[in-house]
């Protein structure tokens, strides 16, 4: 802002754009979305584990040391002073296997471009464990349902589940579906990548288009595809055979190879090509040192 005299001997404001753009408010701004950004990841670090109940008390005992700041409670203050000198050695000495997690979270981080990669790795490896329980259910004819999440979200079908929040495994999902087990009942739900809920009920569809052989798994798989977006694998207790839902659609008895390559085109992200070459020397040398 500069201020400039005017010939009848006023003053007017004229407002100089340049004036902010100096290296002092750059560093600033910098400054501050750096934090924001440390700040932000780690409580992404954090969400889903014990040290998000310790946050809570770290914040609780700031906002007691600010209100008895202001009132001047002296002892208070004082008491809450020692509590905050000391609860760093404390933090450590309790907290050092989530630490060690999350230091090592951070050694995995992909840099320059590795986080495509990274994405594509875990969903071909997603994929492979989805494979590996349908080869083994399909070939035994044990009934499964599994439905995955896209964009919609299934928050309401995955409230009348069993939590699980599990990683995807092959194992896992056999286990879930085995006959007389409290959870092969119903359907599970996988969103990002982990199996949220077990035995979730799903709407059954009332579309007559439906073949009258197929039972209340293929018209539950039908019905959650016409309300979302979701893809939604069944396999029949009666023949074995695979089905996929989606939109809609009903993609009946499909082969390995053809429910491969549909689950490959949906849920694998496409590498992108043309690795710089200084991306792959910085990832090789990022990852110097990490277990094959």
């Amino acid at each position: 802002m500069v201020i400039i005299n005017n010939q009848e001997g006023g003053r007017v404001l004229k407002f100089d754009i340049s004036s902010f753009l100096t290296w002092n408010n750059f560093s600033i701004a910098l400054d501050v979305l750096i934090i924001w950004y440390l700040v932000y990841r780690l409580i992404m670090l954090i969400r889903g584990t014990k040290a998000v109940q310790l946050a809570k008390g770290i914040v609780f005992i700031f906002i007691v040391r600010i209100i008895a700041g202001f009132l001047h409670l002296n002892a208070l203050t004082y008491i809450v002073d020692q509590i905050v000198s000391w609860a760093v050695v404390g933090i450590i000495v309790i907290f050092q296997p989530e630490i060690r997690r999350g230091l090592e979270r951070i050694g995995r981080t992909p840099l320059f471009g590795g986080r495509e990669e990274n994405a594509h790795d875990q969903s071909v490896k997603f994929i492979k464990e989805l494979d590996k329980a349908i080869q083994y259910m399909s070939k035994r004819r044990i009934g499964a349902l599994i439905t995955i999440q896209q964009e919609t979200g299934l928050d309401d079908y995955i409230e009348t589940g069993i939590k699980l929040d599990a990683d995807v495994s092959g194992e896992l999902l056999i286990n879930i579906f085995i006959p007389n087990t409290p959870l092969h009942d119903g359907a599970v739900i996988i969103n990002n990548d982990r199996i949220a809920v077990a035995a979730a009920y799903l709407p059954l569809s009332d579309s007559t288009m439906i073949p009258k052989r197929l039972g209340t798994r293929h018209r539950a798989a039908v019905g959650i595809s016409e309300v979302t977006d979701a893809i939604t694998i069944v396999v029949s207790e009666e023949t074995g055979g695979v089905t996929i839902t989606r939109n809609g659609r009903l993609l009946l008895d499909m082969t390995r190879e053809e429910y491969m390559k549909y689950l490959t085109a949906e849920l694998v992200p496409k590498k992108e090509k043309g690795t710089k070459w200084y991306q792959k020397l910085f990832n090789k040398i990022w990852k110097w040192g990490a277990g094959r």
